[in-house]
């Protein structure tokens, strides 16, 4: 399932409720973007038990900057990141989010 978060309370309430999940910045804006989101979206779809998130930088851009200065990873959008136990495990960003890169990296993590 894909559900937008918004805020930095409810990206909080994520790291201390869901062991492993994505994330992705996503621009309302951007052709690069749309093609990832249907990605990630494919993605989400074919692994419903994998919780899958997103934010629209355009929207919650305190909580997109918020993110890149916790984790310390450069803010690009789109780009999608693996948290588990609280830690970024992975990211990717631009054309290089696909279905198969997000199933690979969370085999790996």
């Amino acid at each position: 399932m894909l559900a937008k978060i918004d805020t930095i309370q409810q990206f909080d309430d994520l790291m201390k409720s869901k062991g492993t999940f994505y994330l992705l910045k996503h621009s309302l804006t951007c052709p690069i973007s749309h093609a990832a989101y249907k990605e990630y979206e494919k993605f989400s779809d074919a692994n419903q038990e994998i919780p899958t998130y997103y934010l629209a930088v355009q929207d919650s851009r305190p909580l997109s900057s918020e993110i890149a200065e916790r984790f310390e990873i450069k803010h690009e959008s789109p780009q999608a990141i693996l948290f588990s136990e609280g830690m970024a495990r992975w990211n990717a960003s631009h054309w290089k989010i696909t279905n198969r890169s997000l199933a690979d990296a969370f085999v790996e993590k």
